[in-house]
């Protein structure tokens, strides 16, 4: 459903632009980021708004290409019959392998 909220354009600050009625936000609170606005005629422009990326959606994002990968390797590893117990054995080759080795923080 479309609602219409009154724009009043006015000074702010040092220049000038359109006050929104805190009403719209409210209501909308999506749209309290930055975007731009495109002139299509002498009286009619359209605004887009781009909202920032909320790092906790990138993260869930990333969680879940993890999940559905580890997923496929393992339904991989169970069809080719590849899959084996980790060994202490292995654990302990392993650990040679890595001791004293140093990570950078990049």
């Amino acid at each position: 459903m479309s609602k219409t909220y009154k724009l009043k354009y006015t000074q702010i600050g040092n220049g000038k632009g359109f006050r929104i009625p805190a009403e719209f936000y409210r209501d909308r609170p999506e749209f309290a980021a930055d975007g731009w606005i495109e002139v299509i005629s002498d009286n009619t422009a359209i605004v887009r708004i781009e909202p920032t990326v909320d790092d906790k959606d990138e993260e869930e994002d990333n969680d879940l290409m993890m999940r559905l990968f580890l997923d496929f390797a393992l339904n991989e590893s169970l069809k080719k019959g590849n899959l084996h117990a980790y060994t202490t054995e292995e654990a302990a080759r392993d650990m040679e392998l890595i001791t004293g080795v140093e990570l950078d923080d990049e």
